[in-house]
């Protein structure tokens, strides 16, 4: 029988209405930078920049990967100015009170010597041992000691203690390079105990 209403083209997907309707209803989740650890008080989400686009959760991966490596690096760095200026080794030729201390330490032998071995380790760690896995979150290396503390709060205390630790490190580097006085001379302790 004819009734004037040109009949409906089959749908796309040849399944029932319902179902169809109820797929093209499904809101796609769109990874969102903001909603990942790191996002803490006082910044909350701190990207003036744009470096970490909606959408690009590859990018953000590497991006988060290579802050959580510069913030760990930052830390050990940190820590070693302030430890490198009271403790010596007891080694020959490290028992100069005329040997450089600090950022010197790095062009002068034998303290040279070390930092040589200290780069080709960190490369071979980096390269062999310290590999990326993407079935992990960004650096996420296992628990070897079982402390079960990859937590969302772990997390974001390391990432704030690191992003904490890179402008330390920088500001020791700056103020060694501009007055020739290692980590603690700048706050004052001039000698070894």
């Amino acid at each position: 029988r004819a009734t004037g209403v040109a009949p409906r083209p089959p749908r796309a997907g040849g399944g029932p209405p319902a179902a169809e309707a109820a797929a093209e209803e499904e809101p796609v989740e769109v990874f969102d930078p903001s909603k990942e650890p790191g996002v803490t008080l006082p910044l909350l989400y701190f990207d003036p920049a744009g470096f970490a686009k909606p959408g690009d959760r590859e990018g953000f991966r590497n991006l988060r990967a290579a802050e959580l490596k510069h913030g760990r690096v930052a830390m050990l760095a940190s820590a070693g100015a302030v430890v490198q200026h009271f403790v010596k080794f007891p080694l020959p030729g490290f028992d100069d009170p005329m040997l450089a201390k600090g950022l010197g330490a790095v062009v002068s032998p034998p303290a040279s010597f070390g930092f040589g071995a200290l780069f080709l380790l960190s490369g071979v760690l980096e390269l062999f041992v310290w590999t990326d896995d993407q079935s992990k979150q960004p650096g996420d290396f296992g628990d070897p000691l079982g402390l079960g503390q990859y937590t969302i709060d772990m997390r974001n205390k390391e990432l704030n203690n690191g992003r904490a630790a890179m402008f330390a490190a920088l500001g020791i580097m700056s103020a060694e390079i501009l007055t020739g006085k290692d980590a603690m001379e700048q706050v004052g302790f001039a000698g070894a105990f």
